[in-house]
């Protein structure tokens, strides 16, 4: 073997994308010491997608003190890829869970508006290109407190502009949408959401029945949430000509999917084939002899969207074997088999306690890698000894 590609993703909670590369690497070096490995960080769209992408393209992070969901002030970070003039933002840095405590996690006062202005600073920095993750949101606004930043002005019933932070019970008081003082660049700013889930904007599989009551919303609050949501889609209809109700995805991250498209321009793809497209990885895989991916747990779900599938995918089509090593192999996960992961490994080589397991995993990848390269290497042998 000559060329060996690590695509893996990050192991949630652990290790970084790269780290887990590094350790891969180490192990196939113990055993092939002068091949050319090519470390590929990958992410799904998820936690982590920001950190591996800055870390494939030997980006930076930019701080930024924007209004949280609460709409105090915090510090939230993006990626900046120079040579790409992109961005890769987080929504949940500005706009998630975690900055809510107590009283204030409630969907109807918590905003994106410190999205809206991520992707600001974003613009101003020169993007052409924006990849937004919208993962993990404290909020169920329909993207109106993002769009408020972006300059869009919501009126209410006497014509007047509303000036609290948008919001999913803002919504309630918006009677029409005017998007023409919008920041004319938002328009020439490519806009890509990483989005996995295909819930449409309201009903019963929409934004606020199934988000909402993990973000702070009570039975009474989903079904007010739900009525703003549907409110505010026939306002998108009416006022911005464009109908983004049930269109999948649409219901991410509290109808943030929605706003960023019917405001913003937005298009929305897989997490995973974001990652795939932005880092180059099928150029990095052709001619490539092997690859090696993995994630925290393989199991039958890594086939629907996770990373190692998307790297599978990439690899068939130049025809590349995929092994994958996960920190845990689940009973099911033989069903990746049938996506085009050629082989799976584990880890952990013994039981051991979650607590041990994070403690060892750097070693623990490295001789997981090592055994990889070395049933090969047998197999190989074994095939040139038949000829």
């Amino acid at each position: 073997m000559k060329k060996i590609v690590i695509a893996p993703d990050s192991f949630k909670g652990n290790l970084t994308s790269l780290q887990v590369a590094n350790c891969l690497e180490k192990g196939i070096k113990r055993v092939l010491p002068k091949v050319k490995c090519i470390k590929v960080p990958m992410a799904d769209g998820g936690e982590g997608t920001v950190q591996s992408m800055v870390d494939a393209a030997n980006g930076k992070f930019v701080s930024k003190r924007v209004k949280g969901p609460a709409g105090k002030l915090v510090t939230a970070k993006y990626g900046w890829l120079a040579k790409e003039k992109t961005a890769v933002i987080e929504m949940a840095e500005a706009s998630g869970l975690p900055l809510v405590k107590g009283r204030e996690k409630n969907p109807l006062k918590t905003t994106t508006y410190g999205t809206g202005q991520l992707i600001l600073d974003a613009i101003n920095k020169g993007a052409k290109k924006i990849i937004i993750g919208i993962g993990g949101s404290a909020t169920n606004d329909g993207g109106v407190g993002m769009a408020q930043a972006l300059g869009v002005r919501f009126l209410s019933a006497s014509g007047k502009e509303i000036k609290e932070l948008g919001s999913g019970g803002m919504i309630a008081k918006i009677s029409s949408i005017d998007a023409q003082a919008i920041d004319p660049r938002v328009e020439k700013t490519n806009i890509v959401v990483a989005c996995d889930v295909d819930n449409p904007l309201f009903g019963k599989k929409g934004a606020s029945h199934v988000f909402g009551p993990q973000k702070g919303a009570s039975p009474k609050m989903v079904l007010q949430l739900d009525e703003n949501l549907k409110s505010l889609n026939k306002l998108i209809k009416r006022d911005l000509k464009k109908d983004v109700g049930r269109m999948p995805g649409a219901g991410a991250a509290g109808g943030l999917g929605a706003g960023l498209v019917a405001f913003a321009g937005a298009s929305l793809e897989s997490g995973i084939s974001i990652v795939v497209k932005a880092t180059n990885l099928a150029r990095y895989i052709k001619g490539a002899d092997l690859v090696l991916t993995g994630e925290g747990r393989v199991d039958f779900q890594t086939a629907f969207g996770k990373t190692p599938a998307g790297v599978a995918k990439a690899a068939k089509s130049h025809n590349v074997p995929v092994v994958a090593i996960g920190g845990a192999l689940a009973d099911d996960a033989r069903q990746v088999f049938d996506h085009g992961i050629d082989c799976i490994e584990s880890a952990a080589a013994k039981d051991m306690t979650l607590e041990m397991a994070l403690q060892n995993s750097k070693q623990d990848l490295a001789n997981a890698a090592e055994r990889v390269i070395r049933m090969i290497l047998i197999g190989k042998a074994m095939s040139d000894n038949k000829k």
